[in-house]
């Protein structure tokens, strides 16, 4: 998702100017003073993805082999389910959770709707390494979030990418920061019986875990690149699942292709 918003006010949803680029960039890499720092909680997917990676290119034309989807967190309020639905969107994530102290107000209309109109649907969780450990945010985005195996439920996601409350990796080490998703992974596996997928970007996984390819061989890989290709991937990863392609779609929420068919949509939920 795009550029820096605060509070409950949308900034930049869908026009990004060079000077609010410089200044979330500067936000994203060093700690911030009280007056420029957003309010925890207010982070989203893709936060920093415009501000580091850029956008380049056209989206590449959608092929009938991907399933397109969106992601959604409280900044897009009540969505109406039905337009994405009919626009051809077929499955979605919302945000759930950050930290532990945060949950997304607009959760259960999200959740619930997306799944009212036919959607595969899921949640997400944004990490905030620097706070508590990796367990401990597991268990918060379980107990908050959740996951059941009913046939139309995506397993969880773990959104890691740029701090938007200070420094870039959380003041963790390339193998701090390893070990740290490693807990989460790891918690959320005992409770759910599912694997998380990933979702991050390739030049801030490559900065902040000296880009570990430990993790590919059982979560699934979420890539966010908004450019006419996936570009290169993430150690390990030879193939993407999910890709957040844009940050300015035609509806409401980023926009985001499953990397098959509706059927594997499916498989995925069941899985």
């Amino acid at each position: 998702m795009p550029v820096h918003r605060s509070g409950t006010a949308r900034v930049g949803r869908l026009t990004v100017t060079g000077a609010l680029l410089a200044a979330f960039s500067v936000l994203c890499t060093a700690p911030s003073s009280a007056d420029t720092t957003p309010a925890r909680g207010s982070a989203y997917m893709g936060m920093g993805v415009l501000a580091h990676d850029g956008r380049s290119g056209t989206p590449a034309t959608r092929k009938a082999t991907r399933t397109e989807g969106v992601d959604v967190s409280s900044y897009e309020g009540n969505v109406a389910w039905s337009t994405l639905w009919n626009s051809g969107v077929r499955w979605a994530y919302t945000k759930a959770t950050e930290g532990t102290s945060y949950t997304n107000s607009y959760f259960k209309q999200q959740y619930n709707d997306s799944s009212g109109v036919g959607m595969i649907r899921g949640a997400y969780h944004f990490a905030t390494p620097d706070t508590s450990s990796g367990a401990t945010q597991a268990n918060y985005f379980v107990d908050h979030g959740g996951w059941s195996r009913n046939g139309k439920t995506l397993p969880g996601v773990l959104d890691i990418e740029w701090n938007p409350y200070g420094a870039t990796c959380y003041g963790k080490s390339a193998s701090g920061m390893v070990s740290w998703i490693s807990d989460f992974l790891k918690t959320y596996k005992a409770r759910t019986g599912r694997d998380a997928v990933i979702y991050t970007a390739t030049s801030w996984w490559t900065q902040c875990t000296g880009n570990y390819g430990g993790f590919a061989t059982k979560n699934p890989l979420w890539i966010a690149r908004y450019a006419s290709t996936v570009g290169t991937l993430p150690a390990g990863w030879g193939y993407y699942t999910l890709w957040q392609y844009t940050s300015s779609g035609p509806t409401v929420g980023d926009h985001d292709r499953f990397n098959g068919a509706l059927d594997r949509v499916k498989a995925l939920a069941n899985g």
